[in-house]
């Protein structure tokens, strides 16, 4: 008997704009229970498993709890942030939420407050750290200084580039989000000596099956990404040119799953700044 689909989408479709930040698990077993009381006569064991899947794809309004757009997600709760983390993001956004990318004194109130934003992933290596930090709208950089009014300006990354931000909303297995530059700086001995280290920076995201993801810097340099919870991010120390511009050719970044086998791969992956998308 053949599923009637496009019902079964009208129906999870309806449910999705109804939805409310009470208990996603409701929906789903609403969702069940209405489709199996209609075709429970019908259905193969086939058609059980279609229904299945659309049932788990259904869309949840789940508010970030600041001042940020609302955005729809799959079910997507962000981690909490440790008492540490919380530091950090809150070094990161001393005006309480992202600024313009020309102005690090203007907020822009529509991308969201601090918080609504969490830590979720960090490089770390002998100079320091660069964290992901996240809302289920978008992501800035962070890279703590002790040079407060050195620390790179928090520039806001809509999810899918474009508002209100799709945290899930990806093809595939692997979603490269920014290849950017971000800068530490910091003074050292006791004539307060300025250092200013510039470090290539790509993150992104992956599906639940990916175990490892390799960045390709095509300067003879490969890194793994410190991957977490379906978010990923690397860096490493930039290399100025004889013009004293950064050397940023593309990179490739690949996706690998438990038995190291490629699962997505980008390549040729161009250098840009943060904020695409935003239109500031």
């Amino acid at each position: 008997m053949t599923i009637d689909e496009q019902r079964i989408g009208a129906e999870l479709r309806r449910m999705a704009d109804e939805a409310r930040p009470v208990d996603a698990h409701a929906h789903a077993r609403r969702a069940r229970t209405g489709a199996l009381r209609r075709r429970r006569a019908t259905w193969s064991l086939a058609g059980l498993a279609v229904a299945a899947s659309l049932v788990t794809a259904v869309m949840v309004a789940v508010p970030t709890g600041g001042a940020g757009p609302d955005t729809a997600a799959e079910v997507v709760r962000l981690p909490e942030n440790t008492p540490e983390q919380l530091q950090v993001v809150r070094e990161c956004m001393p005006n309480g939420g992202p600024v313009h990318n020309m102005d690090g004194n203007l907020r822009l109130p529509e991308q969201g407050s601090v918080e609504d934003f969490r830590v979720l992933a960090e490089y770390r290596d002998k100079k320091g750290m660069t964290a992901l930090v996240g809302s289920l709208a978008g992501f800035v950089l962070c890279t703590p200084t002790t040079q407060k009014d050195m620390a790179e300006r928090a520039v806001f990354t809509y999810w899918g580039f474009k508002p209100p931000g799709d945290v899930t909303g990806f093809r595939g297995d692997l979603q490269v989000d920014a290849y950017t530059a971000h800068t530490h700086s910091y003074a050292t001995g006791p004539q307060r000596v300025q250092h200013d280290d510039v470090y290539r920076v790509v993150v992104g995201r992956v599906t639940s099956g990916v175990r490892r993801v390799e960045i390709d810097w095509a300067d003879g340099r490969r890194t793994d990404a410190r991957l977490a919870g379906g978010f990923f991010i690397a860096r490493v120390p930039g290399k100025v040119g004889p013009t004293s511009i950064l050397e940023s050719p593309p990179v490739t970044v690949t996706a690998y799953g438990p038995q190291d086998q490629v699962l997505g791969r980008q390549k040729d992956v161009k250098f840009g700044p943060l904020g695409r998308g935003n239109g500031y």
